[in-house]
């Protein structure tokens, strides 16, 4: 049902400012930057086939993480969550293609036993 993980997400204070850090120290490179609902900036950033999401929110109120997991199914991973019971923190709803192939992609968001995020994206 599921392929790999999509991407780990870190909530940064200062974008640019990290950026530049995983880029210069680590190899990193930026290829996809957006602004997203209430006003969240969020870069995107790869090395090989590893994705970085860094978010940043100008009132400083995100803290924390997630991991996302590619599914090829969304619809039926969604449904299989739901009948085992597992807490949905935010419906499905369209994401911003980051490269060509996430055309028509949907995300949704569900919590796990310590209310940590685990997103979906297919």
């Amino acid at each position: 049902m599921f392929r790999r993980i999509d991407h780990v997400a870190l909530h940064v204070s200062d974008l640019g400012r990290s950026i530049e850090f995983y880029e210069r120290h680590f190899g990193f490179k930026k290829y996809f930057q957006h602004e997203a609902t209430g006003g969240m900036q969020i870069a995107y950033l790869k090395l090989g086939d590893t994705v970085l999401e860094l978010t940043h929110k100008s009132d400083g109120s995100m803290s924390g993480f997630h991991f996302c997991l590619e599914t090829e199914n969304l619809d039926a991973a969604v449904a299989e969550l739901q009948k085992s019971g597992v807490e949905m923190a935010r419906a499905p709803h369209g994401t911003a293609a980051r490269e060509p192939r996430e055309k028509s992609w949907r995300r949704v968001v569900f919590r796990g036993p310590d209310g940590e995020q685990i997103e979906l994206r297919g």
